[in-house]
This record gives C-alpha cells, sequence and structure tokens, in this order.
C-alpha cells in the first residue's frame, strides 16, 4: 500500500516493531478494552484505505500501515471472535470509486501478506515447506511495482475490459483509459489458435521516474500543483474522465499474473510455472518485466532482496519491495489462499521511503553559482535508512507551487542518496491546531547581505551577484575544485574548503578565492629543492592553526559539545602535548615550542594539489566554474583547442561550432572570461605551476579532426554497469578520443549499448528498443574495429 502519508503519533511503534501491550488468552472472550482497540484500529485502517485507493491523497506513511495492520492481526490472532468477514485483515484495499461504473472481477483480485524481515521471510519458506512435505527448489521473485493494480481481460484474444482493484471484489471499469496506453495490446500477437478462450491478466500501471519528475517541471512551469509521487500521478491519470487526458500522460503496465483462465480450444502447451507464464505472456505482446528471474532455494531470493535493496533507483519504476512466488503452478493450487492472500506468496517490503514530519521553518541557502536555495528544516525523521532534518524547495516558485508554510505536517521523500524533497501538505492534517506561518522569500543574501535577483531575464532563481566574495559562492567553487568531475582531490572536499575559506580561527583565511589555491604549493619552475622546501614547510605552518567550526551535514547549523558551546575541529593540526622538560629546556634556549604542528591530512592536501596541476585540462576548465560548462562541454573544447589560451582567444562562433558546446554554452564561456577577476585566476594558477594546455596538441581543431576519422566516428555509444579495465570517466574518454560519442541514456539515437554487471534499466530500455548490445569483454574489439564489431539484433551475443 504505497504513498500513505500523514502525522505519525508519539506512541506509534516504527515499521519495525509491533507495540507490545498486553492481550487476554484467546480461550477468554475478547473483553471490552480488546473490542474498543480493535474497534480504533480498524477504523484508522479503513479511513486509511479510502483515503489511498478513492481520493489518492494518502494520510499515512506506509510504516504506519503496516504497523497497525500488524497490531490488528495479533488482536485477533489472540482474539479470534474479532475476525470477522468484513475486517481489515480479511478484506482487500479499498470500497471503489462512484466515478465510474462498478464491476465485479471474474475472480477476487488477492492481497500479498508482507515480510519485513530475513527471518520473516524464511519462515514464510518454511510454512511452505511444511504444508508442502518438501522445501521448494524455485521461486519466481520479481520486483513490487509501487503503482496501480490493473485486472486486462482478453476474450477471443481482444481486450474486452479493464477494471481497478478496488476492494478485490469490485472495481472500477476503466476500459477507454487503459485503452490508451500504448504498452497494453488492444489484440494479443501471435497464432490466434493458440489464444485462451477468455483470460484476465493482472498487472500493474505505473508512472516511470524520470516521466514523472518531467511532468512535475511542467507542472510547476505552468503555476500548478506538483504530484506527490509516481503511484498517485499513475492513479490519477488513470481516473480522468477525459480519455484524451490519460494518453497524455506516459503510463506504462508490467503484467504480473493472471486470474480466470479458459483455454477452451486453444492449442499448444500448457504452462506449469509462472514463469512460463511471464513467457507466455511477453509472446503475446504484453509487456512483462524484465527484472523478474527464478532463483533457487530460498538463499537466491535472498540475494535478489539484497541487490535491490541497494539499487531500487536503478530501474525505471518505483518498487517498494520484491514478490516471491513457489514457481510450480501445482504446488500453488496444492497450498491455495486464506480470504485475503494466497500462501505460495509473500511481499518482502523495504523500509519506506516517504515519511511525514513537521516542517518548522524554511531557511534559504547560496550554492557556489550564488543560486539562492529554499529548504525546509524539520522535526528529525527516520527514512530511507537515515535520519533526516532538512529537504530542498527548489526556488520560490516551488515552495508556492507546493503550498508548504512552516508549521505544517509534510510528505518527505528520500530516494537513496538523493538529496531529500518535501514533496507538499498533509492536506487531512491541515487542520491540527498547529500553529502555521506564511513565508516570503529574503530579499538580500543570509551571508554577505547583497541583495538577491535575477541574473538574467526570465530566470526563475535568484542569485547573489556578489561572486566575487559571497563566503558561501567561494567555499562552494573550491569544494567543486576538488570534487570528481573537476581535480577530483579527495583531500578538498566539504570540511576543507570551509577551513580554507570560512575559518573559525584565525581571522584572516588561507584563502580570499579560489585564485590564491595553488599558491599553497606555489612555487617558480626552476625553483631548487630548498626554495621548494621552504614554500611547502611555509604552507603547512599556515594551514596547521585553522580551526572550522563542525556543522551538521543535513541543516548546516552549527554542533554543539557536551557543555552547550559550538564544537570546533583543527582539520590540518596535529595534537600536541610537551613534557614540562622540553618546556624548560625551550625556554633556556630562548626557543617557543609550536602548539600548531601541522598533521597528516595538511601533508595530503598540498601532495594531492601539486599533483592535480598536471591533470587533464578538461578538468582544469570544469574547475574554473563556468555555469553550464560540465564535463561533457569540457572535454569537448580541451580536444578541440588545446589550451586555455586558445578558448580565451576563439570567436562565440568558433567555441559553439565545436560539437556538445553550442551558442548558450559558447555566450557564458565568454562572458566568463570578460570579468577582470576571472582572468586573474588563469593568470593565479598559470603563475603557480597549474598546466593550461595540453603537451603537443597540433591546435585548434586538429585533434577533432583527428577524431572525427577515427574508428568510433559517428557512433553513439551507451556504456552501463562495471567495465573490467574501465573507470567509468576511462570508458568515455576511450570512446572520445576514437571520435564516438559517449551517451548517458538510451534512445533511439543510440547505436550500440555496452553491458557491464550492474546495468540496471538501460539494459531494459535498450532491448525493448532492440538496439545491438555487447558486453564488456567485447568493449575492447569496439574500440579497436569499430562498426565491423557491432553485431546485428539478431546476432546480439548476451542473448
Amino acid at each position: 500500500m504505497g504513498g500513505m502519508t500523514a502525522k505519525t503519533p508519539p506512541s506509534s511503534p516504527g515499521p519495525e516493531q509491533a507495540p507490545e501491550v498486553a492481550l487476554e488468552s484467546a480461550s477468554e472472550p475478547a473483553s471490552e478494552q480488546a473490542q474498543q482497540e480493535w474497534q480504533d484500529l480498524a477504523g484508522r485502517i479503513n479511513d486509511a484505505r479510502f483515503a489511498y485507493y478513492l481520493k489518492d491523497s494518502p494520510v499515512m506513511s506506509d510504516g504506519e500501515f503496516d504497523t497497525l495492520m500488524r497490531r490488528l492481526e495479533a488482536l485477533e490472532e489472540a482474539h479470534p471472535s474479532l475476525r470477522t468477514p468484513d475486517s481489515p485483515t480479511q478484506t482487500v484495499g479499498g470500497s471503489y470509486s462512484t466515478l465510474f461504473t462498478a464491476v465485479d472481477h471474474l475472480e477476487r483480485m488477492l492481497s500479498l501478506d508482507n515480510a519485513f524481515s530475513a527471518e520473516e521471510v524464511q519462515a514464510w519458506a518454511d510454512r511452505v515447506a511444511r504444508d508442502l512435505g518438501r522445501p521448494v527448489r524455485a521461486y519466481l521473485c520479481e520486483l513490487k511495482i509501487d503503482g496501480l493494480a490493473i485486472a486486462l481481460l482478453y476474450r477471443g484474444g481482444r481486450l474486452v475490459r479493464a477494471v481497478t482493484r478496488g476492494d478485490g471484489t469490485t472495481g472500477e471499469d476503466v476500459t477507454l483509459n487503459v485503452r490508451t496506453i500504448g504498452v497494453i495490446p488492444h489484440t494479443l500477437a501471435g497464432d490466434p489458435a493458440t489464444h485462451p478462450e477468455e483470460i484476465e491478466i493482472r498487472g500493474e500501471i505505473f508512472f516511470p521516474v524520470e516521466a514523472f519528475e518531467e511532468v512535475n517541471r511542467a507542472q510547476v512551469a505552468a503555476g500548478k500543483p506538483t504530484f506527490a509521487n509516481p503511484r498517485n500521478a499513475a492513479a490519477g491519470s488513470l481516473r480522468q474522465k477525459d480519455p484524451r487526458v490519460t494518453a497524455s500522460r506516459p503510463l506504462r503496465m508490467y503484467a504480473h499474473g493472471i486470474g480466470r483462465l479458459t483455454w477452451g480450444e486453444a492449442t499448444g502447451d500448457h504452462p506449469t510455472r509462472q514463469s512460463q507464464v511471464y513467457d507466455l505472456l511477453g509472446g503475446w505482446g504484453v509487456p512483462v518485466s524484465p527484472y523478474s528471474r527464478v532463483v533457487e532455494g530460498i538463499a537466491g531470493a535472498q540475494e535478489m532482496i539484497e541487490y535491490y535493496g541497494e539499487h531500487r533507483h536503478d530501474v525505471e519504476h518505483e518498487i517498494d519491495g520484491i514478490v516471491l512466488k513457489v514457481d510450480d503452478v501445482t504446488d500453488q493450487r496444492a497450498l491455495g489462499a486464506t480470504s485475503r492472500a494466497p500462501r505460495w506468496a509473500i511481499a518482502f517490503k523495504y523500509p519506506p521511503e516517504e515519511v511525514t514530519t513537521r516542517l518548522l521553518r524554511i531557511d534559504v541557502g547560496i550554492g557556489r553559482t550564488g543560486r539562492a536555495t529554499p529548504f525546509g528544516i524539520m522535526e528529525p525523521v527516520l527514512v530511507a535508512g537515515s535520519t533526516v532534518r532538512q529537504a530542498t524547495l527548489h526556488n520560490q516558485e516551488v515552495v508556492a507551487a507546493k503550498n508548504v508554510r512552516p508549521g505544517d505536517m509534510v510528505v518527505l521523500r528520500k530516494a537513496g542518496d538523493v538529496i531529500p524533497e518535501i514533496l507538499g501538505p498533509v492536506e487531512a492534517l491541515a487542520q491540527d491546531g498547529y500553529p502555521r506561518e506564511d513565508w516570503q522569500m529574503p530579499t538580500a543574501c543570509p551571508e554577505c547581505g547583497t541583495p538577491l535577483r535575477p541574473m538574467k531575464e526570465g530566470d526563475v532563481d535568484l542569485r547573489c551577484p556578489n561572486a566575487r566574495s559571497c563566503p558561501a559562492q567561494v567555499r562552494g567553487r573550491v569544494e567543486h575544485i576538488g570534487s570528481r568531475g573537476g581535480l577530483d582531490i579527495e583531500a578538498l572536499g566539504e570540511v576543507t574548503a570551509a577551513a580554507l575559506t570560512q575559518p573559525d580561527y584565525p581571522s584572516e583565511p588561507p584563502l580570499h578565492t579560489e585564485a590564491d589555491l595553488f599558491a599553497l604549493v606555489g612555487y617558480a619552475v626552476d625553483a631548487t629543492q630548498e626554495e621548494r622546501t621552504r614554500v611547502r614547510e611555509a604552507s603547512l605552518q599556515r594551514l596547521a592553526p585553522v580551526r572550522v567550526v563542525v556543522r551538521d551535514p543535513e541543516t548546516g547549523l552549527p554542533r554543539l559539545d557536551e557543555d552547550g558551546q559550538i564544537r570546533t575541529r583543527h582539520p590540518f593540526r596535529k595534537s600536541l602535548t610537551h613534557s614540562r622538560a622540553a618546556r624548560e629546556a625551550a625556554e633556556a634556549e630562548g626557543r617557543t615550542l609550536s602548539d600548531f604542528a601541522p598533521s597528516a591530512a595538511a601533508e595530503t592536501l598540498l601532495d594531492e594539489l601539486e599533483a592535480a596541476k598536471t591533470k587533464d585540462l578538461w578538468r582544469i576548465l570544469v574547475s574554473l566554474n563556468i555555469r553550464h560548462v560540465g564535463p561533457v562541454a569540457s572535454r569537448a573544447l580541451a580536444t578541440h583547442f588545446g589550451s586555455l589560451a586558445a578558448i580565451r582567444e576563439a570567436s562565440q562562433e568558433e567555441l559553439a561550432a565545436v560539437d556538445g558546446v553550442g551558442p548558450t554554452i559558447a555566450a557564458e564561456i565568454l562572458d566568463w572570461f570578460a570579468v577582470d577577476w576571472h582572468a586573474e585566476i588563469v593568470s593565479a594558477w598559470e603563475r603557480d605551476g597549474v598546466r593550461t594546455a595540453i603537451p603537443d596538441h597540433p591546435g585548434p581543431g586538429a585533434a577533432a579532426a583527428a577524431a572525427a576519422a577515427g574508428v568510433l566516428a559517428g557512433l553513439t555509444i551507451v556504456v552501463t554497469g562495471a567495465i573490467d579495465g574501465y573507470s567509468r570517466d576511462g570508458a568515455k574518454e576511450a570512446i572520445l578520443q576514437r571520435g564516438g560519442k559517449a551517451a548517458g541514456s538510451v534512445s533511439k539515437k543510440t547505436d550500440v549499448v555496452v553491458l557491464g554487471p550492474g546495468a540496471g534499466s538501460k539494459e531494459a530500455k535498450a532491448r525493448d528498443l532492440g538496439l545491438p548490445i555487447l558486453d564488456q569483454a567485447q568493449f575492447g574489439d569496439l574500440l579497436e574495429r569499430g562498426r565491423a564489431a557491432i553485431p546485428t539484433p539478431a546476432q546480439d551475443p548476451a542473448d
């Protein structure tokens, strides 16, 4: 039951453990207290189902809903008299809506029992083995799609009806809208003689994540409210009165089973395994998930659970768990079902990634480009395995479109390592009595006081124009220089950037701007070893005293020690203790023992800065922080021009003509070099030994012409997954050097896809499009022979 959101009462437990309260003996009739608790639980669960299934407006989180259900099951286990046919434990989903015609399912659409730990999965497998009298050898494992359940009825191979789950017995007729979903066939493919007389195909309609994000961006641009999550977007799209609206939404579907099945006079072999059913459906043109797999024993199922626990965001749709099914259909029949769920299947559910919490205030942060970004500070809440206190709100227009105010209970989403995002308020809790405050975007930069403004006409974002000396911008740019996409200096992270530019002590920071960065290790090229040693020692002594405030990575607020004082640290300082004898000896000789000795971290930083001076030109270009100039454009510019001097001297037309650059980036480059203090950065870096030209480069255009004649010229190649012998950047570089285009996403314009372990959703899309596919072992052959190494789809070695 994905996507429920609501305030969780302080007394409510998390999804890991049901509340521990005393239960009466099962042999005794239920007490008035137990009956009252049952009524309260059943009422809350039914209310949540109503809001979730009918109104598409969830009022509690998945975790809270699961906790309530498990508590109700425990209560009924202790008092069987409470387990009535209309109990939420015996029914599925919510009542059907009156917006569409009510239709009874030919066979009831059951739900699934849930497991929340490896132990519960094993306990289920043990029960199945006990009921069958032997262990199960093969399980069919598939991703649990967080979408909208649908039942498609085909008669004589033609789609005649599509019905939502509803309460499992009665659903809504949405046939007209379903017919607008392009991936769902109106007529089954293949030989009509093999089609069953009647078949009800069950599946899940979903909104692809990338498409969902695009739709929400369009909603914001149009000044309309955004969708809370892909599941709600799918439900809302399917329940449109005008099918043309549904047709405009990029809905997809994967089948995951069948209900009523009458073969009639159909020819051919009938499947005896669930996995064979999927093969059959796929042959008929019904979309089935490419992620399903048959595994051996429960250990194989646990491996899949663990894998997608780490890679749940590598697929094109939202998932909230893994479904385990006994693959053998005969065994399924022998195991049967309870009143609400089959005994031969179970859903392992991952920890929820959508929760609700209180929005305490809205602050504004300034990034390295000066962009002013509102972010919410919230009551701490556990989501996706980590405690979250802060979440982005993007810009002032998004705040207005989402209609959130300090004091609201809000829906918070955190997908893996992605920055948490506030999706919107919980409308059902808008009148909970907690004080709300209206919020306005500040007019001045919170870091330096400069008035905020759009930097260009039509810009939605407000920025601080004080780029040269705004402390937040300088800190952000220095941190960006050390990033993986920049100079990849491991020692130059968030804390180091803050220590170099905004230390708590001394008052004079080691760096005023990024122009000073390489001066920490700067010396003349012809300097003697003695001079180089002297410069290094001076830099180490300059770094050693630096003290920086320790800040919470989520909120940016200073952390406090046990005495309530702001906590600080010395990132470059070695901890020193001097004996009395050493101090007395130093005093006798007129010396002072330093309290500030540089640490290994300071040594490492200087070593990595020295090594960074000779890194690839494209990395130097990225590190200049020119707007829109990322690794792709920087590679193209470096390859074409060969030096920063040549780039600086080029006209806008010459810059724009470089493949992957274009007029917008060309204009940004010219604007950047026109600023006096920007030119000072390049001059200072060159003075301090940074190499700003590619050795032996033949000159503007010559290298590009050589690459254009390369073995991969004209080919667009996508590399996904791990490739032996190559980093991600290394694989791209190898393609670019041979004239190819290294793309980041699969499309109809892609010429070949190279797959390594962990390829994820790009593999599925490549196969859907029928693109040529190579495995990682054939990547070297592609680099050597080019087009000759690419098989036709029919020769796909991965098949």
